[in-house]
């Protein structure tokens, strides 16, 4: 996969005016960060993720800097199914009339860990999340998307995505499957007015990122605030001819 970087990226304040986007683990991290700007650009964001407090008061956040109003999809992707994402497509359809954006954000790490030491329960919850749940979602959501006049959908990967590491097991797997799956919609959709493409957030500011590395200085890595020029270059026409690539974030 081709790997482009755009960190300069300037966005117009209402880039992303009238369109509707869809942002999974929008409760916090980067998903949280995502959300926020997308609105402040203009945007009508749908906050996904399984934690209803978190939503809430990401929420909030929005109307308190006066974006345009979000709405709320409570979801748990370990345990939904084909019939919740079906419903979940018309509820939007019917709602906004189109889907411009997806940033597929949400993930699952599970513990790091040997190779012959990983459990098969954890291995079936990080595919559930990371691959299986994207898929269905993805499924579902791209007659939908196929409602706007330039959709953009965004899978979210992982330098351990690219090349294999010790002891992310089942994490880095997923990374590899993530961009598979990816590339295979962008060849399907190559030359629509569907876009998919990848991003590599790289080492970030997170919960996520301090389970990995318990010992690390926070303050020694990027924020998700940091990250957003890349973000909003996807998800903004100004991305319009990219497709089939993978953006690194730092």
């Amino acid at each position: 996969m081709e790997i482009k970087t755009v960190h300069d990226y300037q966005a117009s304040p209402e880039l992303l005016k009238n369109k509707v986007i869809l942002v999974t683990g929008a409760g916090d991290g980067i998903g949280r960060q995502a959300a926020l700007s997308f609105a402040k650009h203009g945007a009508s964001v749908i906050l996904l993720g399984r934690t209803v407090s978190k939503l809430e008061a990401v929420y909030d956040e929005i109307i308190a800097q006066e974006s345009p109003q979000p709405a709320i999809i409570p979801l748990d992707l370990k345990g939904a199914t084909e019939n919740h994402y079906r419903d979940m497509a018309a509820t939007i359809a019917d709602q906004f009339g189109k889907l411009d954006g997806v940033l597929h954000n949400a993930g699952l790490l599970g513990i790091l860990s040997p190779f012959t030491h990983i459990e098969k329960d954890s291995w079936d919850d990080i595919m559930q999340v990371n691959v299986t749940g994207q898929f269905a979602m993805t499924k579902a959501l791209i007659p939908v998307m196929e409602k706007s006049s330039s959709a953009s959908l965004v899978f979210t990967s992982s330098g351990v995505g690219r090349k294999g590491r010790a002891f992310w097991g089942a994490y880095s797997i997923s990374k590899f499957a993530t961009e598979g799956m990816a590339q295979v919609i962008a060849d399907e959709y190559e030359g629509t007015k569907l876009r998919t493409n990848v991003i590599n957030p790289g080492a970030t500011r997170t919960s996520m990122r301090s389970k990995a590395y318990p010992a690390e200085d926070p303050k020694s890595l990027k924020t998700p605030a940091d990250l957003m020029p890349t973000y909003l270059y996807l998800m903004g026409d100004d991305s319009i001819s990219d497709n089939g690539l993978c953006f690194d974030a730092q």
